[in-house]
């Protein structure tokens, strides 16, 4: 299982799962400590400006501990409806690119080369296609608001 932390410009963080643990709450809170660190270490003026953080219902996610946690780094959770994967860029954007560089046939010797191949495919995701994502959560968005919550099918463009 990969955690994975981006913004329009890119990758910031990324954790492997180590193989046959799951996520709880003290998983994900570690994940994100040492996500805050990295971006004070990489750019220490925004990390004086406020967080936002947009992720599913997982329950790791959703934690009062997670919640805490993040209300005393002055994060602003942004939580997505439910059943709406539309509005998630992992799900509509990131995770598939992966799934299809993954599936070329390849063969994994073990848990490190499947990391190593991940790893690999992660930094060759164009930048512009991580800002692209990010306009199309915003487009996505306005149409569900404007919706006001109701089930609609997107236009494919």
């Amino acid at each position: 299982m990969l955690i994975n932390f981006f913004v329009s410009q890119g990758v910031v963080h990324k954790e492997f799962v180590p193989e046959g643990k799951g996520v709880n709450a003290e998983f994900y809170k570690r994940g994100l400590d040492r996500l805050l660190k990295c971006v004070q270490r990489i750019c220490p003026a925004a990390f004086c400006s406020r967080h936002f953080f947009l992720y599913d219902n997982a329950p790791a996610h959703k934690a009062a501990s997670v919640h805490q946690f993040l209300t005393q780094k002055s994060a602003t959770i942004l939580y997505h409806p439910p059943y709406r994967p539309d509005l998630s860029p992992p799900d509509y954007f990131l995770f598939p690119k992966l799934k299809m560089k993954l599936k070329e046939g390849l063969h994994f010797a073990d848990f490190a080369k499947i990391q190593e191949a991940i790893t690999d495919k992660l930094k060759k995701v164009q930048k512009d296609k991580f800002s692209a994502a990010f306009q199309k959560l915003y487009n996505r968005t306005k149409a569900y608001i404007y919706a006001k919550g109701a089930y609609f099918k997107l236009k494919k463009r």
